[in-house]
């Protein structure tokens, strides 16, 4: 006599989710957000009292412009990015920022308490350099 060692087949939907994807996908985005948020923050750590305005909608830029923000504080100190410089330092710098083939566009982030006459001297610099793409940072009402 043959025997059958066969299961008897049970053909019901496995119910249980799988979570791995979800959870490599959380660390994924967790790591990216780690990585961004210091790079973000590093012009957010030079207090400047920025000039208010009414909230309006902003175009974005296209993709392939690059931004360098110079920051001038309330005590007229200048700033190439995160970086403390004289102005005579300045003008090295945006003298190379000029010289490239496509130069960025100049964030000027000056404090609401300061001279008007320094950020016109700021202003000049770029001018004279070619750097005639410039955003004023403004903090809404």
């Amino acid at each position: 006599m043959a025997r059958t060692f066969r299961r008897q087949r049970t053909a019901h939907p496995i119910a249980d989710l799988n979570l791995t994807n979800l959870i490599d996908l959380g660390f994924t985005l967790l790591i990216i957000f780690m990585i961004a948020t210091p790079l973000i923050q590093q012009e957010q750590t030079i207090p400047v009292n920025l000039p208010t305005e009414s909230k309006r909608g902003q175009p974005k830029p296209p993709s392939e412009t690059s931004f360098q923000p110079i920051i001038i504080d309330r005590n007229g100190q200048y700033y190439f990015g995160h970086q403390s410089v004289t102005f005579k330092e300045l003008e090295t710098l945006v003298a190379g920022l000029g010289a490239r083939k496509n130069p960025p566009v100049i964030r000027i982030r000056a404090d609401r308490t300061l001279q008007y006459q320094q950020v016109i001297r700021l202003m000049n610099l770029l001018m004279n350099n070619n750097l005639s793409k410039i955003t004023f940072d403004t903090q809404g009402d």
